[in-house]
């Protein structure tokens, strides 16, 4: 149903159906099943790589501080439009209000500017980091990498607040159908009442901007470091730069492909299908895709999450035991109470603890 309110001359649209997939329902609760696992894994993925930062001592370095940040970016990207697609699957409305479309429009597209001001700032870290290897240590100090992360979250969502705006004007009279499963640009200007070239050329030419300076910058910023690498005697410092390098321009690959031909190529916008698997590939493949790349090829954080991964397992171990030894105190004064708990009980739970400790640290 299409719910209009009326001025004088214009009815205008306060409700939209995002249409999703065009399935049958059985199709629907298939797909569903699938992005939830994705979902998951990808929730369970950037948060090892988190855990794994914010625990191994070895890690606390800017390299690795941008990456905990990265995917603390990526968990919040793929919350902005995966829970909301998820219960649209199992609905039968699939509606949403105006200002929430607006408003997820505006959070996507800014954690998306957010992910390439993230990808520049990951690639100006390793050319100083390899290029001004002598100076690294006095450019990226935990200060400066705190006030550019800010920058990037701060830049990301300014960027996006005049799109944002000229969208909140664009007139809706007619059909409130959006051929997405989401409020993304194209599906939303291609629902207005009447031509907007003003506020296409605007989106366009912000997206533009952002897309290709930023891509420019980190282009040239991976050709100094390939070439300053390429000097470099063959060795293990040689072959862990072009890991790490490899690892960054993997993921740049995956997410500037998708959104370059998304939001610049002409022919998209015409073309309902491609815009939701290009917004699949960005918003969701590459969220689940990057802890795999930054960890596989990453002999640091592979060690780190086995540690974080066994440090886990062993704390549930510790915790089943203790449970275990209440039962058998219980189990052998079943008129102890809490203040008569057996002197032998805080013994063997304080040896349980230092066995955590021991093997944490190892």
């Amino acid at each position: 149903m299409i719910h209009l309110y009326k001025t004088n001359s214009t009815a205008f649209i306060h409700e939209f159906i995002l249409l999703g997939f065009v399935y049958s329902k059985e199709v629907e609760i298939l797909l569903f099943v699938l992005f939830s696992i994705i979902y998951i894994l990808t929730l369970l993925g950037n948060s090892a790589i988190i855990w794994a930062v914010w625990w191994d001592q070895q890690l606390h370095t800017p390299m690795y501080i941008l990456l905990a940040n990265f995917s603390f970016l990526e968990i919040c990207y793929i919350n902005s439009n995966v829970p909301n697609m998820l219960f649209n699957l199992l609905s039968k409305t699939k509606t949403i209000s105006f200002t929430g479309c607006i408003l997820q429009f505006y959070t996507f597209l800014s954690l998306c500017a957010t992910e390439l001001f993230f990808l520049a700032l990951m690639a100006f870290d390793r050319y100083v980091a390899i290029c001004r290897p002598l100076h690294y240590p006095t450019i990226m100090t935990r200060k400066v990498c705190g006030t550019l992360v800010s920058a990037c979250w701060l830049g990301g969502f300014l960027w996006l607040v005049t799109p944002a705006s000229v969208i909140s004007q664009v007139p809706f009279c007619g059909s409130n159908v959006i051929d997405h499963y989401l409020c993304d640009l194209g599906a939303i200007l291609a629902i207005s009442c009447v031509p907007v070239p003003k506020t296409t050329l605007t989106c366009s030419t912000f997206s533009a901007v952002l897309i290709f300076i930023s891509f420019f910058y980190i282009i040239t910023s991976y050709a100094l470091v390939l070439y300053a690498v390429v000097q470099v005697p063959k060795g293990s410092g040689r072959k862990k730069a072009f890991s790490t390098c490899a690892s960054h321009l993997a993921v740049v690959s995956l997410f500037y492909g998708s959104i370059m031909v998304m939001y610049v190529s002409p022919g998209t916008a015409s073309q309902p299908g491609l815009q939701k698997f290009l917004t699949m590939f960005y918003s969701i493949a590459t969220p689940l895709l990057n802890p795999l790349i930054y960890s596989l090829r990453n002999k640091e954080m592979k060690v780190a999450l086995r540690k974080v991964i066994g440090l886990s397992f062993l704390i549930q171990n510790v915790r089943v035991n203790e449970r275990a030894t209440m039962k058998n105190v219980i189990w052998e004064f079943p008129d102890a109470r809490q203040s008569h708990v057996p002197k032998s009980l805080p013994q063997k739970v304080s040896k349980l603890r230092s066995k955590l400790t021991k093997t944490s640290c190892n």
